[in-house]
């Protein structure tokens, strides 16, 4: 099953509610105009992260993987997709992300990334996939990151949820992964 990502090359669902890429809305909470971002949520291990949507072709359920030899440790193998061959990252493993929950890989998910942003077939490989949700910019602390040019995190987002009639923020991390194929050396 492959859920398409609006805004890719390979879309099958539309935009609806104008809601994909990054813009400028009207944001009611403090009246003012506030741009906004759209991202895929998902999980590796028991943390939450975020990559913009604009950077996903598609996501895939896990499909059998061919191990390469003599491959770094975080390169999984790669899968045959409609016809291409795509390299597989596993996330957590260039993460150094460990877990206390083991998931088998059949359980897994491939995030395949926009050919147009890493100019070659590459797909990660995480726990589940989400959501696919917008914020503003109120909603990102980007102190966490700041001075660090070679960071690949863009900033935490502070993720508002109501659990049991009780408000409280969830923190979600937002990857640039294009820097951080960059510092791999995939793009």
């Amino acid at each position: 099953m492959a859920v398409s990502i609006p805004g890719s090359s390979s879309i099958i669902s539309d935009d609806t509610n104008g809601l994909f890429g990054s813009k400028k809305n009207h944001n009611s909470s403090n009246d003012s105009t506030e741009e906004s971002f759209q991202v895929v949520e998902f999980l590796l291990g028991n943390e939450h992260f975020a990559i913009e949507l604009f950077d996903v072709k598609v996501v895939v359920e896990y499909t059998r993987i061919t191990k390469l030899p003599n491959s770094p440790v975080y390169i999984k193998g790669i899968i045959d997709l409609r016809g291409e061959i795509t390299t597989i990252i596993d996330l957590k493993q260039q993460l150094a992300i460990t877990s206390s929950t083991v998931l088998s890989e059949e359980e897994t998910r491939i995030i395949v990334l926009d050919d147009r942003l890493t100019h070659a077939k590459i797909g990660i490989m995480v726990d589940d996939v989400l959501t696919v949700s917008t914020y503003y910019a109120s909603q990102i602390d980007q102190t966490a990151t700041a001075g660090d040019e070679s960071s690949h995190i863009l900033g935490i987002i502070k993720k508002k949820i109501k659990d049991r009639d009780k408000d409280s923020t969830e923190l979600v991390i937002w990857l640039d992964v294009k820097l951080l194929l960059r510092n791999m050396g995939h793009i």
